[in-house]
Parts: C-alpha cells; sequence; structure tokens
C-alpha cells in the first residue's frame, strides 16, 4: 500500500512591536493553544499555534531600535520566512507603519490593524484604509482581538492563503490619528514610583503568604505520605540509600520543593501574567525608569528583579528583552538581591515564628539598598548615562485581563520552572547527598 505524504505545513511568522495584541489576535484565529519551540539554536522561545496545513509562528514584540536578544530572535524569525502578518497597533498606526515596513519589503503578507476598537471607527478611518488598501495591493484587516468576529476570522486566513508582496516604494499616506491611554496615579510625578514598587511587591508577598499557609498543612500529610516508602528504600546499597532517602535524598527534598516552592511560583506567575495582561507591567516600567537609570538599570530590569522572588530561573531567562548594555547588571541583581521562592518564604516564616514579622519590611529595605550600591559598583557607565532612554516610550491601554491571556503569559514562567529550575534543583540534591556520603 502506498502512503501518501503528509500535506507541507507552511509557517507564517507574526511581527509586531510590544504590546501590540499578536497573542491575543492568533488565538482568537486559532483557537489553539500555543507550544513553545526553540529557532537557530536559540534559548529565547517563539510561540507557536499549529491549525490545518499552517503554523502561526508568534514571535517576541520587537522593540524598535532596541538591541534586546528577543527582537533580534524576531528578526532573525522574519528573515527565516516569506509569509508575514504585521501587525500595527490602530492607536498609533502611522509611526509603527513607518517603522514596521521596511522590514518587510519584499516579503509576502497581509496587515492586521488590533485596537481598531480605540479609534472610535468612521468613514473617513475606513476611507483611509481603503485607500492604503489600493495603493499598496495588500489586505487591510482591522479587529478588535479580544472580541475577533468570525467575518473577520475567515477574511485573514483567506488573505493569508494568497499573500500580497509588500512594496517597496509605497509610502502609506499618514492617517493622522495619535490615541493616548488616560493618565493614572502611576504617572503621577511625586507618588507614580511608591506605587508602582507597592505594586510589584504585593505578588510576591501574597504568593509566598499563601504558598506557606498551603504548605504549612500539606507538608505534614505529604511527610506521612512518603514515610512508608523511607522504610522500604531503607534497605538499598548505602550510595543509592543516600541518594533516594539521605539527608539531602532526592525523596527527602522532594517535599521541600514541591510542597513549598512550586505553589509560590504558580501562584507569583499568576500575578505577573495578570500584570503584563492587563498592561500594568508597561505601566510600571516607566514610573520606575527615572529611579533607577543611575543605577545601570531600567524599569524593565527591575520588573525581573523582583520576578526573582517567584523563582530565579525564569527571571533570568526573561531578562532576554532587556537591553544588552543592562542585561548583566540586571541577571546580577536577581543573583544578589532577589531571594529566591523557598529562601523568601523561608526568611518570613522565620520572622513569623519569632513573633516579629513587622522584619519583612526592614528586610526588603535591606535588599533593596545593598543591591543598588550593588548595581552602581558594577553597571558600565553607559548603562548609567543619561542618553540610555527606555526603549518604551509610551503609555500602553489598561484593560482587564481574561483568564485564557493570563494563563498563556503565565506557562511560560511556570515551564520553565518545571524544565529548568526543577532538573537543576534535584541534580543539587543528588550532587549534595554523594558528598555527604563521602563526609564532606
Amino acid at each position: 500500500m502506498r502512503l501518501l505524504a503528509a500535506p507541507h505545513q507552511r509557517s507564517i511568522v507574526i511581527i509586531g512591536k510590544e504590546n501590540t495584541g499578536k497573542s491575543q489576535l492568533i488565538a482568537a484565529l486559532t483557537g489553539k493553544f500555543a507550544y513553545s519551540s526553540n529557532f537557530r539554536g536559540s534559548t529565547v522561545s517563539c510561540e507557536n499555534y499549529a491549525g490545518d496545513g499552517i503554523t502561526f509562528v508568534d514571535t517576541p514584540g520587537i522593540l524598535y531600535r532596541s538591541d534586546a536578544a528577543t527582537t533580534r530572535i524576531a528578526l532573525a524569525q522574519l528573515s527565516s520566512n516569506d509569509t508575514v502578518l504585521l501587525v500595527v497597533k490602530a492607536t498609533h498606526i502611522d509611526e509603527d507603519l513607518a517603522d514596521l515596513l521596511p522590514l518587510v519589503v519584499g516579503k509576502r503578507g497581509i496587515i492586521v490593524i488590533p485596537f481598531w476598537d480605540k479609534v472610535s471607527p468612521s468613514d473617513f478611518t475606513w476611507q483611509i484604509v481603503k485607500h492604503w488598501e489600493r495603493t499598496s495591493n495588500l489586505t487591510i484587516v482591522p479587529v478588535d482581538a479580544r472580541n475577533l468576529t468570525p467575518e473577520q476570522r475567515q477574511r485573514i486566513l483567506a488573505a493569508i492563503d494568497r499573500p500580497s508582496v509588500f512594496p517597496p516604494q509605497w509610502q502609506p499616506t499618514q492617517a493622522g490619528w495619535r490615541i493616548e491611554p488616560h493618565p493614572t496615579l502611576l504617572e503621577h510625578p511625586q507618588v507614580g514610583w511608591l506605587l508602582a514598587i507597592a505594586l510589584l511587591l504585593l505578588p510576591a508577598i501574597i504568593a509566598v503568604w499563601s504558598a506557606n499557609n498551603f504548605a504549612a498543612i500539606a507538608d505534614p500529610l505529604v511527610q506521612e505520605l512518603i514515610k512508608p516508602m523511607i522504610v522500604n528504600l531503607s534497605g538499598l546499597p548505602s550510595l543509592l540509600k543516600e541518594i533516594l532517602i539521605g539527608r539531602y535524598g532526592l525523596i527527602t527534598m522532594a517535599p521541600l520543593l514541591f510542597v513549598w516552592a512550586v505553589p509560590t511560583v504558580v501562584l507569583y506567575s499568576l500575578f505577573l501574567g495578570a500584570y503584563k495582561a492587563s498592561g500594568l507591567v508597561e505601566r510600571m516600567t516607566i514610573a520606575l525608569h527615572p529611579l533607577l537609570r543611575p543605577f545601570g538599570l531600567s524599569g524593565r530590569d527591575l520588573v525581573r528583579v523582583i520576578m526573582g522572588f517567584g523563582c530565579n530561573v525564569p527571571a533570568v531567562i526573561s531578562t532576554r528583552a532587556c537591553s544588552s548594555c543592562a542585561r548583566k547588571t540586571c541577571i546580577s541583581a536577581i543573583a544578589f538581591g532577589s531571594a529566591c521562592s523557598y529562601q523568601f518564604g523561608a526568611t518570613l516564616g522565620v520572622f513569623s515564628a519569632a513573633n516579629l514579622p513587622y522584619l519583612a519590611i526592614p528586610y526588603l529595605l535591606y535588599l533593596t539598598l545593598t543591591t543598588l550600591i550593588y548595581t552602581r559598583l558594577i553597571a558600565p557607565k553607559a548603562a548609567r548615562s543619561i542618553e540610555n532612554s527606555l526603549v518604551i516610550d509610551r503609555r500602553i491601554f489598561l484593560e482587564i485581563p481574561q483568564w485564557s491571556t493570563i494563563w498563556r503569559e503565565a506557562k511560560g514562567t511556570i515551564n520553565q520552572f518545571f524544565t529548568n529550575a526543577i532538573p537543576i534543583f534535584l541534580a543539587i540534591s543528588a550532587i549534595a547527598a554523594i558528598l555527604d556520603w563521602l563526609g564532606f
């Protein structure tokens, strides 16, 4: 019997700036869950949405004029794919088109304009879009990605099947509108930075407190469950017994990891997912940048340092969205000042056991002060320069996040914890058990 070859799976690369709703658009367009895949040997993950005969490759958002690793990987994907779905934000459409069109000249594809609901569509705005379509011969689809209609979905998919070439000489007529979101207290010059710091610390405190209360109940139960296993394994050869059930054995240390650390990481990831999906992270980034630049960090970097309280592994991985001149300083700050999830929880536990929970405040102040002194000493001058302006130069709209969006944002951190942090933890436990067995 002759086997039929599987149909060719086409790849459509999604290109757009940060916070343009690319992931929301593709999830709504495909109805699929994303899966991570490494490209060109990079450890930066892109999100794949596989459908019938087509795979959408959702690249990291481009930080224009940035040397961040995430921007480089997005541009690398662009160079290796011929078909592009270009996403430009309706609220800043003139500058997004001016910045991104040169990157896709000669490629085939279409343009999708999310946040169209923010523009108050009228006859004039639709005439602009129709004029662009006539002068470029491209399909241009304005949408509200959070509420993609069946007609819009069908039009986008049909256009992707027959993509047009982005013309080299096309200069779109200026739309003439630029819509900025309303300011909040985060933009207040006196109290904005205080609110931003409070919002950053709140998830860490709530996550650790909740996880510790859960662990206080669950840990005795888990210890009782593993007691029979320890008894059954007590007859193993000496070294194997030490690796499995010794002081640092894998089974001995497993409750510490899965009962104490995992709930902290999961809760904290969900909090940060909600922050990012709502737009709060970017607002806080802008509010904190002026304070941190003299120390060689930016507001973007501080978000990663605070993430280290949940787990250092995904925090370090996420620094690939930071500028290269500040990334080493950011990683050093995470290693120096971000107590990892269990360490932070254990410290708070000690304070609580001593009936001195208020010591958590000077403890955090101590971490902050010493970390800032450390980064000031090690940060390169280029990172501390007044010319080192933040890449994000505009506010984004705050929205009530959908659960699916929160989970999509959080699952990357959770996946990194389970695939990177847990194997490292288990390897360290095994090595410690062997050293203990040897008497070291």
